[in-house]
């Protein structure tokens, strides 16, 4: 458990928001793997389904996948692995860092676009992955295969045509880059330090007594930071990485089920998922004993049947990962609502400061600004990097620059953070940071697009939810904005694509000149109570051609009405096409077994052309039902 020091500050009055972690430890990371694959050969190190992997397996696994990168990689360079969880990713990353170069997660499926855009800005020396989803000059690149087991047509891909420009090299010392939302319309790329993921990790481990013999999740999407942490600390500890099916990421009872069977002792979630399995009885004989929850605000405690201890942790990746956390134990009272972020970790130093910079008092709402140990290097983008890594006071001691979350946070007068919100119109949707600017630059490549706009509002399953409006342009065929959403995809992660998308012949504004983004969600609120009432006035003649049949399929578009805040969902809506994500997915699963009885598994409900469907399946799996 962290502890927290008030240090007296020269030039500071005593009372002010400053707190720091206790002094941190430096840890290896890169040298820990090894000493574990020399000291227990045969110890499991990767767990995927069937396949057991030892850690001389592994170790022996990313030496040859180090020698194939070899002569085309150097240090410092950037190395993009386009895969999901699995004995190639955990191989590939250890290569990676064998050779010195630069982890980029971007997970499999970046979208194709984003990925070309990436590419293009970033200019990876090589990109291991599925050649088909490659972008054009790795696809057409040099290619050597990569052999892991269960990996069948994974390629190294080196781009040959780069326009004759250099490839963007990592600060020395970077151990990974991630991508973060870009008001730009383009991702930011964040380079961390080996030694603040060395010291983050040995943190970790100590938190939560990570070591031989235990199994740790490895379940995190992969281009979210946080996956990362899980899985050098399995790889730095002596335990197994445990690798999570497909659908326990959907499927809270899944989740908890596999914690059981493949004996996960410590984990990780992101909030959004972690919330619906707080939310359930907490299952009896689990052998998880610790659980990180991070990415989004937490918006409730742990129950005291819960028998883990759970830590509410908080931090950008402009601050490896993890900058404060709350831990609460077992059996414990917690009381309501939604927890604190609590106090910072080893390394890590804390201030609200008011807009020039300045500390405030305790009790008083500011900005969080991050300093200390676990500071990125930066951004690849020196511009970037100045106007949010800034100088510190000049009397805070301990560190020379701060990093602007634009977070908006309390101290307590016992030096606990309260998270409130954002400064800014960056927002959280399933536990990633979304800049609506890039989802609209994203909107308006499409030559159809003259202008778009993107609203955040509260979902109705808590976090935020993306509605988008776009202006076509006047001349050309008729646009459809079903066909909008389809294209704008490749170009966005999941969380950024829009729930809704609405067509506009203009855009209100406000005495600025600017839209007024508020009188566009006062619209299409009362767009939709007007939708939602006559829908309630219509009765039995809704059940015409797109109308409810059933009572099941009435009971099914309530739900899905309430999850995801639509009021014109018709029975031959498709879930995902109607803002579905794995988030309301996970709620919906848990619904329907409230409501009917029926336990269905994700894959089942995402297999559904249609919500009319889901209800089908549904009535053919009641207890007593007839099918129909």
């Amino acid at each position: 458990m962290t502890t927290i020091q008030d240090r007296p500050l020269p030039g500071l009055l005593p009372g002010l928001s400053v707190a720091y972690g206790r002094p941190h430890r430096d840890g290896a990371v890169l040298d820990l793997f090894t000493s574990w694959a020399r000291r227990t050969p045969n110890a499991p190190a990767l767990i995927d389904g069937g396949l057991t992997l030892s850690y001389a397996e592994l170790d022996r696994l990313a030496d040859g996948i180090a020698g194939q990168l070899a002569g085309r990689v150097r240090p410092g360079d950037l190395v993009g692995l386009c895969l999901d969880h699995s004995a190639a990713l955990v191989a590939a990353t250890l290569a990676v860092a064998r050779l010195g170069a630069v982890h980029l997660p971007l997970g499999p499926r970046p979208g194709e676009r984003r990925l070309r855009a990436v590419a293009e800005q970033l200019r990876p020396a090589c990109l291991i992955g599925d050649p088909a989803l490659l972008p054009p000059a790795h696809r057409d690149g040099r290619h050597h295969p990569v052999t892991a087991p269960g990996a069948t047509g994974i390629v190294a891909a080196f781009a040959d045509d780069t326009g004759g420009a250099e490839a963007v090299r990592a600060p020395r010392g970077t151990q990974y880059t991630v991508l973060t939302s870009g008001s730009t319309g383009l991702p930011k790329a964040v380079a961390v330090g080996q030694t603040a993921l060395g010291a983050l990790l040995t943190w970790y481990r100590e938190l939560t007594g990570l070591g031989p013999g235990d199994r740790h999740s490895l379940l995190i999407g992969v281009s979210f930071d946080p996956h990362l942490m899980e899985l050098w600390a399995g790889l730095t500890s002596g335990a197994a990485l445990c690798v999570a099916p497909e659908a326990v990421r959907w499927d809270p009872a899944a989740l908890t089920d596999w914690w059981r069977t493949a004996g996960i002792t410590v984990g990780v979630l992101p909030t959004p998922l972690a919330e619906p399995v707080l939310d359930r009885p907490w299952p009896a004989d689990l052998p998880l004993r610790h659980l990180t929850v991070g990415g989004d605000r937490l918006r409730r405690t742990p129950g005291p049947d819960v028998t883990a201890t759970v830590h509410n942790a908080y931090g950008p990746a402009e601050a490896t990962i993890t900058t404060t956390v709350h831990s609460m134990a077992p059996g414990a009272e917690h009381g309501t609502g939604a927890p604190p972020i609590g106090r910072p970790v080893p390394g890590a130093i804390v201030l609200v400061a008011d807009e020039n910079g300045r500390p405030l008092p305790r009790g008083e709402a500011g900005e969080l600004r991050i300093g200390g140990q676990g500071l990125a290097i930066g951004y690849l983008d020196a511009g970037l990097t100045a106007e949010r890594f800034v100088s510190a006071p000049d009397d805070l001691d301990g560190t020379d620059r701060v990093y602007r979350t634009g977070d908006r946070v309390l101290m307590r007068a016992d030096g606990v953070l309260e998270f409130l919100g954002r400064l800014d119109d960056q927002v959280k949707v399933s536990g990633v940071r979304i800049e609506p600017a890039e989802v609209e630059a994203a909107l308006e490549r499409d030559p159809r697009v003259r202008r778009a706009a993107v609203v955040a509002r509260p979902a109705p399953v808590g976090g935020a939810q993306l509605l988008a409006f776009a202006q076509p342009v006047t001349e050309g065929a008729p646009v459809d904005g079903a066909e909008l959403l389809a294209a704008v995809r490749p170009w966005l992660p999941e969380q950024a694509v829009p729930s809704v998308l609405r067509l506009v012949d203009g855009f209100p504004l406000d005495a600025n000149g600017k839209i007024d983004r508020a009188a566009l969600l006062k619209a299409e609120e009362a767009e939709a109570q007007q939708g939602a009432e006559r829908s309630a006035g219509s009765g039995a003649a809704g059940a015409g051609a797109d109308g409810p049949a059933t009572p099941t399929e009435r009971t099914l578009l309530r739900i899905c009405a309430d999850l995801l805040g639509r009021t014109d969902l018709g029975p031959s809506d498709n879930f995902l096409d109607a803002g579905g994500t794995s988030v309301t997915a996970a709620r919906l699963l848990a619904a329907l077994e409230e409501e009917f009885g029926v336990r269905l598994r994700a894959p089942m409900l995402l297999r559904q052309p249609d919500l009319r469907a889901v209800a089908r399946l549904v009535d053919e799996r009641r207890p007593g039902a007839a099918a129909g």
